[in-house]
């Protein structure tokens, strides 16, 4: 006679599971971590089955008393998760079976795993954005120090990595604190997706007890119920989602790295990141490597890959549930530890950079910075912009022959390229003037990024930032 099946699943198999089937298909390794929602998850649903007639209320509370000294036991290392047991849930319900015996077999009524486990990560992943959120807001509170710091200092703006145009220190500073409030949305707005309770889907039709939804959603903490069974046992979208916008979080923080990396060179020698957050070399004792930037960088390719993972999962499932969603969890966990681990240590790392205001001053006075205003200066006196686009070119390229810049040029020199030019035209050939002229709302005048960082204060004062 073959060997008894003891899954919980198994009353309908001759054979059990083979050794290496078990071992390949067991999740419990990684969704150990979601015992703490799939416990208060249950604590929840033992009380819903009492209204809906299940359980009665001293079982109800046998069950949740037993499942409060579960949660301690594997918080606290004493209980064993076990392998061949598959998930972290059905190892919760045969703890809870061991210690109360059959009242601990009726829990489960009217539940499948397949909505059980997408309540858990929903549970999981809004716990996650806020999270996340609080770390996003303290990056941002480092940039406004840093804004508010260094707001004399001019700095060559940038396209093509080669200089435009000057602006200052904190206005670039202020561009990445706009990227990351796009990305604190995009993370709320996750968070507000995964909102949805989806228990009492059962495993895909709904369940045939009276449960009640809206109840047991308030309960748990969610705003809305599920409104189709199939869809709620088999959407991962708000996963999706929350990589999705992980994905730009660290694209952001990739391009930041870049520059930091960039800006740390011999080269450019703008700013010197701590000896704390830098490393040297094996073999060249003069090094200073900017480690933990590129780090912050590399670490990007991992949720990149998660979501093309995520996406590539999901392309081809039929509906409802598929075994294939376990493979969920790891993509998603791997990405939330990784946002994480990399706002904590690049807001450590930034408020300690040293920014060489000198150097990057200097930089912003060379390369012909100012070229635009002084076609502006000539818009200004009646010449057409293309016109003006061409006088200044060629000007430009007298200086580079002349090996001079702007600044130094007399109003005499000036005269030969357009009879526009007057006097006054001195006044906007300093980078302190292009910067002031630029006095508009988005603007790097000085009164204007004041404005930003103030604005900025106040929005992560509040409550809705």
């Amino acid at each position: 006679m073959a060997e008894k099946n003891k899954k919980a699943w198994g009353g309908r198999f001759r054979e059990p599971l083979a050794k290496s089937a078990e071992e390949f298909s067991s999740s419990v390794a990684y969704d150990r971590r979601l015992f703490k929602q799939d416990i208060v998850q249950s604590i929840a649903y033992a009380r819903t089955l009492v209204k809906a007639q299940v359980l009665s209320v001293a079982e109800s509370k046998k069950i949740i008393k037993a499942l409060e000294e579960i949660m301690r036991g594997i918080e606290w290392g004493r209980l064993v998760l076990k392998t061949e047991l598959e998930d972290i849930h059905m190892n919760i319900e045969a703890l809870l079976i061991e210690k109360i015996g059959e009242t601990g077999k009726k829990l489960h009524a009217g539940r499948s795993r397949n909505d059980q486990v997408v309540t858990d990560v929903r549970m999981y992943v809004k716990y996650e954005v806020t999270e996340i959120v609080l770390l996003i807001k303290r990056l941002q509170s480092v940039l406004l120090d840093l804004a508010e710091k260094h707001i004399k200092v001019i700095m060559p703006g940038y396209t093509h990595l080669q200089r435009a145009q000057p602006v200052l220190l904190s206005h670039h500073l202020m561009a990445y604190y706009e990227m990351l409030q796009r990305d604190k949305d995009r993370f709320l707005a996750a968070g507000k997706e995964a909102d949805v309770m989806t228990l009492g889907s059962g495993a895909l039709a709904g369940t045939g007890f009276d449960i009640d939804r809206e109840a047991l959603a308030k309960e748990l903490g969610f705003s809305k119920i599920s409104k189709n069974s199939l869809d709620a046992v088999s959407d991962r979208d708000f996963i999706v989602s929350f990589v999705s916008a992980a994905s730009l979080l660290m694209t952001h923080i990739s391009r930041f790295s870049e520059e930091l990396v960039i800006w740390s060179t011999y080269e450019f020698n703008f700013v010197e990141i701590s000896d704390r957050y830098s490393t040297g070399s094996s073999i060249m004792p003069q090094k200073k490597n900017p480690d933990v930037a590129e780090l912050c960088r590399g670490k990007t390719a991992r949720v990149f890959g998660n979501l093309i993972r995520l996406l590539t999962l999901l392309k081809g499932l039929p509906l409802a549930y598929n075994r294939d969603l376990q493979e969920d969890k790891e993509p998603l966990f791997d990405t939330a530890d990784t946002a994480r681990g990399v706002l904590s240590i690049f807001a450590e790392m930034l408020a300690t950079v040293k920014f060489n205001a000198e150097v990057m001053t200097a930089a912003a006075r060379k390369g012909f910075l100012t070229a635009t205003d002084l076609a502006y200066y000539l818009v200004r006196r009646g010449v057409p912009f293309r016109e003006a686009h061409s006088i200044v070119g060629k000007i430009v390229a007298y200086c580079e022959e002349s090996n001079m810049q702007l600044e130094y040029l007399s109003l005499t020199q000036l005269k030969q390229f357009s009879p526009a030019f007057t006097y006054d035209v001195t006044r906007v050939l300093s980078a302190e003037s292009s910067i002031a002229s630029r006095d508009i709302t988005g603007g790097t005048a000085a009164s204007r990024v004041r404005e930003a960082i103030k604005r900025g204060r106040k929005d992560l004062a509040s409550n809705k930032a």
